[in-house]
């Protein structure tokens, strides 16, 4: 991203998410780097493994202080640089996992991930008086550099289960993330879109084989 648009235009600010003065250091260096904040994409998540039976308070807290309390504490801090801007974005990365489907080894990563638009829902009328729009992206099946070292077969097999007959891509993510910081995209607050090839949809696996 650095090398496309050139330097000043991109800073990097390591941040601890789950934590709140970490989270008010990242927006205050952004807002004296380039005078504002005109959209936050609340982007950072964790999702360890672990079963329900074995799962440690220890393995619960860490997923919950990433996935929700730093989307509590990234928007909370870039709230009033949001506010100035007088169209602020807010575009929330979720998932299927937990808000639509479930999968083993990840209640809490489900959990986090479904109470992220509990808040989404309830920022967006919060912060709809100040011209700011709070939406939620949920990603189905992407093909990520860590997917990809899954296999070919393995990733076929995904794919298999997808109506689209393939795995979603980082642009697909990517584009509507963009569209959604846009002035056109003014009048959409408070809305989960999956982006996952219709993943969702089938009854049963039948209704996607040939």
């Amino acid at each position: 991203m650095l090398d496309a648009l050139g330097p000043g235009k991109v800073l990097g600010v390591p941040t601890d998410i789950s934590d709140r003065g970490s989270c008010d250091e990242m927006a205050a260096a952004a807002v004296e780097a380039f005078g504002g904040l005109d959209v936050l994409c609340a982007n950072a998540g964790i999702f360890p493994e672990a079963s329900l039976a074995t799962m440690t308070p220890e393995q619960l807290a860490e997923v919950l202080d990433v996935n929700v309390k730093g989307t509590f504490f990234a928007v909370q801090a870039c709230m009033d640089a949001l506010i100035a801007s007088g169209t602020g974005r807010v575009v929330l990365t979720s998932s299927i996992t937990g808000p639509i489907t479930g999968y083993p080894g990840w209640t809490h990563y489900g959990a986090s991930k479904s109470a992220q638009l509990g808040f989404m829902r309830t920022a967006a009328i919060e912060l709809a008086p100040h011209g700011i729009t709070v939406n939620a992206i949920l990603p189905g099946n992407i093909l990520t550099e860590g997917l990809a070292e899954m296999g070919e077969d393995y990733l076929a097999g995904m794919a298999s289960a997808i109506p689209a007959g393939a795995l979603g891509t980082p642009e697909d993510i990517g584009h509507l993330a963009a569209f959604l910081a846009t002035r056109e995209a003014g009048y959409i607050t408070g809305q989960a879109v999956a982006v996952d090839g219709g993943q969702v949809l089938p009854e049963s696996p039948d209704a996607v084989r040939p």
